[in-house]
Formats: C-alpha cells, structure tokens, sequence
C-alpha cells in the first residue's frame, strides 16, 4: 500500500485538507486535557504532514509509517523545513520504541486501515503498557460507519485536475470499504503514467473504539465530532478520540 501513491498523494491531499487547522486543533486538546506533552509520536505518519507542523510548534516528535516510500517524502520534506524528526519505518502491530512519549498521535483515518478488531484491540494495549507516560494523552480519528457505509459507500467519484486524472471505486461490504483508485499521472515529458492502488478501510463504531481503549488500560476517553469541541453523533463523518493514560 501507498508505494506508487506516495509520489502523488501530497498534490491530492493538500488542496483538500487543512493540516495546520488539524495540528493547531490537536494542540488545542492538549490544552483543553491539561497536559503539556515534549515527546509526540504520530502513527501512521505519511508524507509528514502532520509530523512537520507538529514540530514546527516545538515538539520532538517520532513520525512512524508502515511505508518507507511515504517516509522517504516525509523526510525529504522535513529536511526543507528544517525539522529533525524521528522517522521509523514500522508496523503498527510491531510498534517498538526506545522509551515512552508524552502524546501518540494517529490522525485522518490511520486505525480504518487495521482491519482486524483484535490487532487494533492490541495495538492500544501495547501503546498504553509500554509506550505512552502515566499522564500521557492519546488522540486520533477515524472515519465513521456512516462515512464509510452512507457517503463512501458503494459509490465512484472521478477527479480531474491539469496534472492529473483518476477514478475512485467503492465497494461497501460487512463493514469494509474497499477502495480501488486508478490513476493517470502526467510525467515530465508529457506522457501519461498510469497506476493502480487498492486500500481497504474497517468501520468501528465509536462503542468498539472506546472499549478497546478502556481493555487497553486508558482511563478516560472523549469522542468528538470531526476537528471540533462539538459532541459526536451518529451522522459525524469523522470521530476524534482523546484518552488519557
């Protein structure tokens, strides 16, 4: 997954998606929770779009992904910034630090892609035993049931841009989406590369999550709607957790 893609997927994502709107909202949390975290691991890192604001900001921070394609942008990006981030090229289910970190971060949709129930049930038990500090806090997304069943669903949308065109089909069953994307992808001379990605996201209520992470040994845990102070419902689209060690 996210080999070829990475490549591209700065040029879709960030037209689309706010990341300074995000990490000045996961600060935000922070504040709201009291805690003043040094050390930030984000999970599921990416190109870094979330790791480098992070770090501008002023936290250390550990960015971890499964993939070394994206983590090589992501590095490449932080270098510019002039950022030095921990990147660790990892599986989530194998998470291994070399200490423990003040705040874990897993943000846009990064546990929809751990599609077994109990590796995401043991993911945050690992998180919560050896990793996170006694007043460490725990915040990440999801993309919700409704999202995923009712605006993903079983339906294509196709993008055209001056660089770019690709078709994005959904298959919506048992409560998996499976996403299929073909891309067109104009190269320096001209001539169109053509690729294939195929991604498969899991939809957990927000009961699941919440009791996975109180199993898990986290004490509290608030769900909000999308990247905002609102109260979830069962029409969010995106569900926020923040859980306190």
């Amino acid at each position: 997954m996210y080999a070829e893609f990475a490549s591209v997927y700065d040029s879709l994502m960030l037209q689309d998606i706010d990341y300074d709107g995000i990490t000045d909202f996961i600060e935000n949390i922070f504040k709201h929770f009291n805690k003043s975290p040094e050390l930030v691991c984000d999970l599921a890192a990416g190109t870094g779009n979330v790791s480098i604001p992070m770090a501008k900001k002023g936290y250390d921070v550990i960015a971890v992904d499964i993939s070394e394609d994206m983590l090589n942008v992501a590095g490449d990006k932080a270098e510019k910034a002039g950022c030095d981030i921990l990147f660790l090229h990892q599986d989530l289910r194998k998470l291994d630090l070399y200490g423990s970190c003040g705040a874990f971060l897993c943000m846009l949709d990064g546990f929809n892609y751990i599609t077994s129930y109990n590796d995401l049930k043991n993911i945050f038990k690992r998180i919560r035993t050896c990793f996170i500090d006694n007043d460490g806090i725990f915040v990440f997304d999801i993309s919700s049931p409704y999202k995923l069943k009712n605006i993903l669903g079983s339906n294509t949308f196709v993008y055209d841009t001056e660089d770019m065109f690709y078709a994005w089909e959904n298959e919506y069953k048992s409560g998996l989406c499976r996403m299929e994307l073909n891309f067109f992808s104009k190269e320096k001379d001209g001539a169109y590369k053509r690729f294939r990605e195929i991604q498969i996201q899991r939809a957990y209520s927000e009961k699941q999550i919440k009791k996975a992470l109180i199993d898990g040994g986290f004490s509290t845990v608030e769900v909000f709607d999308g990247f905002s102070f609102e109260k979830s419902t069962d029409k969010s689209q995106r569900l926020v957790f923040a859980a306190l060690a």
